[in-house]
């Protein structure tokens, strides 16, 4: 989704990961999730720094997506230390996706999200849908491009998301979580890309991310690359709950045949029609 949506963040952050040869690394070891929490850390500066409503974005797309920008980005990552960087948000959760392939191969993928429970307090009288709070995102920096304004939308963390490879679907898919999001997403890819994954081992990979000053790690992450996080300055810390949630179909257009994906840390499943 193009901004004023985040998944801009997550398209920095796979051009960063690209600098690095991941697929040499362990998937779950620390030197790999080193390089995708300081890449993440690094786009989400990015993303607090830039995305806003597009008529009052001051950086272009273009350049933002620019390879040379994201090698720049990518050489300020120590492999053996974390660094300072802006921090991102913490994730936020109330978010539903849902992704489909029709037997035509019309593939979609949609996210409805409240955004947090706090404030969310209208529900429209004939069908007793509330409405979300995303307004809460605009900052109030006269001199941001994310500044509230009239006529202005927020920047805003929902990003459904369709894989593309020669000009065709192949994945329809979403990582909810807030402003995991952007995160997830690359995580994801990169464990199908660099890691030869398939959907739902991608979907079951241990996550990290970054909640102000301190690394979260999901329960089933091994001792040894938390040692190794710790190693490398990070101030980890295990969460009590998981991290976002994840849904996905594969078009596999060679077999003919439809692959679905659910995780297995929010309610879902994957159903073939």
């Amino acid at each position: 989704m193009p901004p004023n949506g985040q998944g801009l963040a997550a398209l920095v952050l796979l051009n960063i990961l690209h600098q690095f040869d991941l697929s040499s690394l362990h998937p779950a070891g620390a030197e790999r999730l080193h390089i995708l929490l300081e890449a993440g850390r690094m786009a989400y500066a990015v993303r607090n720094a830039h995305i806003a409503d597009p008529s009052a974005m001051r950086a272009s797309v273009a350049a933002l997506l620019d390879r040379a920008f994201a090698a720049g980005l990518a050489g300020r990552i120590d492999p053996a230390r974390r660094i300072a960087v802006s921090r991102a948000p913490d994730p936020r959760g109330d978010t539903t996706l849902v992704t489909v392939v029709d037997r035509d191969r019309q593939a979609v993928a949609i996210i409805n999200s409240l955004f947090v429970s706090f404030g969310v307090a209208v529900a429209t009288e004939k069908t007793g849908v509330i409405l979300h709070n995303r307004g809460m995102s605009f900052l109030l920096d006269p001199g941001h491009p994310n500044c509230a304004g009239p006529g202005k939308r927020p920047m805003h963390t929902i990003i459904p998301a369709l894989a593309v490879r020669d000009g065709r679907c192949e994945i329809a898919f979403g990582v909810m979580g807030g402003s995991y999001q952007a995160m997830g997403h690359a995580h994801f890819v990169s464990n199908l890309v660099d890691h030869g994954m398939d959907l739902q081992a991608a979907i079951d990979m241990p996550r990290v991310f970054f909640e102000a000053e301190t690394t979260a790690v999901e329960r089933g992450l091994a001792a040894d690359a938390i040692e190794g996080l710790r190693r490398r300055g990070h101030d980890v810390a295990v969460r009590a709950l998981p991290l976002g949630g994840a849904q996905a179909v594969r078009i596999d257009w060679d077999r003919g045949v439809l692959i679905g994906a659910s995780d297995g840390r929010k309610d879902g499943c994957a159903l073939g029609y």
